[in-house]
């Protein structure tokens, strides 16, 4: 499917994203927030909305989800109605919730795909090299060491807005993946952009560059 992007007379001036930076949030309450946010926007009270936060550890696990890609040892996973498989969230990682009214609400691929392209711009622009691979969403790193995942994306669309979005791993610990089958998919690993860059690199270093082509990702897609 093409990406979504604005037709030519659409005047993006006019849209606006909101930026909500909001911390280390519980995965619920930050869940209950979204839900309050998605319906302010779906009603035309709120402004377009981009959520960046951190959780602390938890699995959540979407409508694909199968039992034998949970954990096994008992590790409570929270199910959740966004799209994709199960995934961790936990510090270090840059959790993004785009909650904006979709131009082309039924085109959720190229939703998809438009947020992967500026999280592949957000990752060129600290010299990693990403990209999309065929057949599975999410930005990716792919040379001679494998196929590896940096970003993780599963998005749902309701009454014209979408809720959920991304998960960017800047420097997490990266053996929570290990309990689980991550996204369903059991013959690549998961990396993150302090491990691609043999350095140490901050949520913070990282945020400004998210909110700058994410921001205008959104503003291209949204109505």
């Amino acid at each position: 499917m093409p990406l979504v992007s604005a037709s030519s007379d659409r005047n993006i001036s006019n849209i606006s994203i909101e930026i909500q930076r909001s911390g280390l949030v519980p995965y619920e309450e930050a869940l209950a927030n979204q839900r309050f946010v998605h319906s302010e926007v779906s009603q035309g009270i709120r402004p377009n909305t981009l959520i960046l936060l951190e959780h602390p550890s938890v699995y959540t696990a979407g409508k694909r989800t199968t039992e034998i890609e949970k954990p096994t040892d008992g590790t409570p996973v929270i199910d959740v109605d966004r799209g994709g498989k199960i995934t961790w969230h936990g510090p270090g990682q840059l959790v993004g919730y785009p909650i904006v009214k979709l131009a082309k609400p039924t085109e959720l691929v190229g939703f998809v795909r438009e947020i992967e392209a500026g999280l592949i711009k957000v990752c060129s622009e600290f010299g990693i090299t990403t990209q999309r691979v065929d057949g599975r969403s999410g930005v990716w790193i792919r040379d001679a060491r494998g196929d590896r995942k940096i970003a993780a994306i599963g998005i749902r669309v309701a009454q014209g807005v979408s809720m959920h979005g991304f998960a960017l791993n800047v420097n997490p610990e990266l053996g929570a993946f290990n309990r689980i089958i991550p996204c369903g998919i059991d013959d690549a690993e998961v990396t993150s952009m302090a491990q691609e860059l043999s350095r140490v690199i901050s949520i913070d270093e990282v945020a400004p560059v998210v909110e700058k082509f994410l921001t205008e990702t959104l503003m291209k897609v949204s109505a």
